[in-house]
């Protein structure tokens, strides 16, 4: 092939090459698209976003959205939002929901807004269409030990103003759950609670449960109430219980004592009766000892013995004259 030919091809491919790189690098065609909706943005700024590593339809879409919508916002207050890590599109969403809604809302607090980590397009159209929370099953004891299961439906409004630093929907669940078990435990009966729910709501919407949060709570309404065990009856019973067991302790304690001591006035009497024996086991001595020196005679000696068995034959015949057997003899 032609040495210049190949001249040729090499320059053109080069070429190819170079605006290739030069497309990629210079958004060449979101310029045009940013000149066409009549935004003012130059190919430098476009640029200039490419060095600062800011990806430029992140920043130029949104302006152009914006533009349309007749938002005032400008690249630089887009690119430092994008720099610091907020979601451009978002906001500028938010900006156009707000300025239709006629909600007052800058730039400014809607990136705060975002940048804090909540989304502010919903925030806005929470706003503009209240947001319904449902509560679960919140149990509270009436005053005659009568459980109350009430569940609720918060209808509440994003307060734009709080949504940096506000509480959540947890805090006025929480909350909402607090006020309904105080006022089931203040009703004394709970077929007050079941004729008239209205108290619950009331009393609840009536403590100012939204403070300190992001929401405004426009209405409580108590969608069902059932009722539960009855606790009363449950702590009365586990006391009962609780005594009865108590009792029986007692009780146990007392028989292991008599038990004790009846062991021991056992162990007193064999004790006493050991000392008998060891008397008894010593008058044989004292005899053979008064024999020894002469105190008393063989004859006192055995005269004794003639009246131990004469009193054991008088015991002999007393028990024959008792035997009940005697009284019936058998024919």
């Amino acid at each position: 092939m032609d040495p210049q030919a190949l001249l040729f091809l090499a320059l053109i491919a080069a070429g190819i090459i170079v605006l290739a790189i030069f497309f990629t690098f210079v958004p060449v065609m979101l310029w045009i698209s940013a000149m066409a909706a009549g935004v003012k943005i130059s190919i430098f700024t476009l640029v200039g976003m490419r060095l600062r590593r800011v990806i430029p339809g992140r920043v130029v879409n949104p302006l152009i959205k914006a533009h349309k919508a007749g938002v005032d916002v400008t690249t630089n207050q887009l690119e430092s939002h994008y720099l610091a890590g907020g979601n451009v599109d978002r906001v500028v969403n938010a900006l156009i929901a707000a300025q239709r809604a006629n909600i007052e809302l800058s730039f400014t607090r809607c990136a705060a807004i975002d940048l804090a980590g909540r989304n502010v397009l919903e925030a806005v159209q929470m706003s503009v269409n209240p947001k319904v929370i449902e509560t679960p099953f919140i149990s509270g004891v009436a005053m005659n030990g009568i459980e109350v299961k009430a569940k609720a439906r918060i209808t509440v409004r994003a307060n734009i103003d709080r949504l940096v630093g506000g509480a959540g929907e947890e805090t006025i669940i929480a909350r909402v759950g607090e006020g309904i078990v105080s006022t089931i435990g203040s009703a004394v009966d709970h077929k007050k609670v079941l004729e008239n729910p209205d108290m619950i709501s009331q009393t609840v919407l009536g403590k100012g449960l939204d403070s300190g949060t992001a929401f405004e709570i426009l209405s409580i309404d108590i969608a069902d109430v059932d009722i539960g065990k009855n606790i009363g009856a449950i702590l009365q019973t586990d006391q009962a219980e609780a005594d009865k067991n108590i009792a029986q302790a007692k009780a146990e304690e007392r028989r292991a004592m008599a038990v004790a001591q009846e062991q021991e006035m056992r162990a007193r009497v064999e004790e006493m009766r050991a000392k008998v024996v060891e008397a008894e086991a010593e008058v044989p001595l004292a005899m053979s000892e008064a024999l020894r020196e002469g105190n008393i005679g063989v004859m006192d000696y055995m005269n004794l013995k003639n009246i131990e068995s004469d009193t054991e034959m008088r015991g002999s015949f007393g028990k024959i004259t008792n035997d009940p057997s005697e009284d019936n003899p058998k024919s």
